[in-house]
């Protein structure tokens, strides 16, 4: 166990400042043009799943009773994050609709890049922020959501996500046997119509209508509603096109990282819409050093459903005796997902020996496997 007051320390905090990075070469890639605007993407793919060979596993906990002044350089960047994605996506929005040396395709290629960032980073940080109790944390996280127009992710995740992982009322739990290019589209609108169900049951059970505007949603739209005006009046109609090209890119790499997450993990059913409590073998882990350092210990991620408010450094590495393991981080196994005769290949081996190991008197997986299971009560 790693002491708190080494955990304290900036030097241990540094690695997970690295997604800075990404700040100035993009607009490195930007200011270079042509073939060099892919910079990003193969910095986030192809960087970090060599670093994650290279550097390996790490298998250390922090001490828990770390307090949060002993937090403070974890805390920071993730408070910094937003107010330098906000620039450098406008920015960038304003320098690809005033220069000549940006071809279309270039534009393109590297506002595919700002959406990697926007999604992988960004998403990840908001994550981070909107579990957490401190408002201007949440009000951070909004913000961020905003930036890529899936504010509602935000209620779906909280409200949703972690009260019915593993049955089939979550959307975002991905099905044995279910290709990430069906996945996707099914998300799209499941999702926003999840989360806009609960909270129009939340505010119900009050006696108010979803018009009342105490309903969040009023404040995501406005909040989107802000961020489509200001890209329109910066970069205009090229502008507005490619901040929506970029929020399309930015959901795309959510959305993979969700369907790795939980693919083909289900809680079981235990009868009269019943279902067994959230345990640690219902999400895939990842101990890869370099990639957690990307991803601020996202693929941490049973403990992070055993406690989803602690904060990213305390979060804690189970070992594949008491949850299972990705062979690979989470760059690989996004990538793997877009294909998915490689995913299946290597992915419903690994399901299979999980249902072996955990639910040997299941005999027959296919209710689970099409979420044909009863909702939960």
């Amino acid at each position: 166990m790693i002491p708190s007051a080494q955990v304290a320390k900036f030097q241990n905090a540094l690695p997970f400042w690295m997604s800075l990075l990404l700040i100035p070469l993009i607009w490195i890639a930007a200011s270079l043009g042509t073939w060099w605007v892919l910079l990003v993407p193969a910095a986030t793919w192809y960087l970090f799943s060599a670093l994650d060979q290279v550097t390996g596993l790490n298998l250390e906990n922090a001490d828990l009773d770390t307090s949060e002044e002993d937090l403070f350089w974890y805390r920071a960047v993730t408070m910094i994050w937003p107010f330098l994605q906000f620039f450098t996506l406008f920015g960038l929005i304003w320098y690809a609709t005033h220069t000549d040396h940006l071809s279309v395709a270039a534009k393109i290629g590297l506002f595919f890049g700002v959406g990697v960032v926007t999604g992988t980073i960004g998403i990840n940080y908001s994550h981070e922020l909107m579990h957490q109790k401190d408002k201007r944390e949440r009000w951070l996280a909004d913000i961020l959501l905003s930036m890529v127009l899936y504010s509602h992710f935000r209620t779906e995740h909280l409200h949703g996500h972690h009260v019915y992982v593993g049955t089939p009322r979550d959307p975002v739990t991905a099905r044995y046997n279910e290709g990430f290019h069906r996945y996707f589209p099914r998300v799209l609108w499941q999702v926003p119509a999840s989360a806009f169900a609960l909270e129009k049951q939340k505010l119900a059970r009050k006696g108010l209508p979803w018009t009342d505007l105490s309903n969040p949603f009023f404040r995501y739209w406005a909040l989107q509603g802000v961020m489509l005006v200001l890209a329109l009046v910066v970069g205009g109609w090229v502008g507005l096109l490619l901040f929506l090209w970029q929020a399309y890119i930015a959901i795309w790499q959510l959305e993979l990282v969700n369907y790795v997450e939980h693919y083909g993990l289900t809680r079981k059913h235990l009868g009269e819409g019943k279902y067994e409590h959230v345990l640690p073998h219902h999400s895939w882990n990842a101990a890869h050093k370099a990639s957690n350092w990307l991803l601020i210990n996202l693929q941490r991620h049973s403990d992070h459903h055993y406690k989803p408010d602690r904060r990213f450094p305390l979060l804690q590495n189970y070992t594949e005796a008491d949850a299972p393991q990705l062979p690979y981080g989470y760059p690989i196994m996004t990538m793997a997902a877009m294909v998915p005769p490689i995913w299946k290949r290597v992915m419903n081996p690994r399901v299979r020996k999980w249902r072996g190991m955990y639910y040997p008197e299941i005999t027959d997986w296919h209710a689970y496997n099409k979420a044909k299971t009863p909702m939960p009560r």
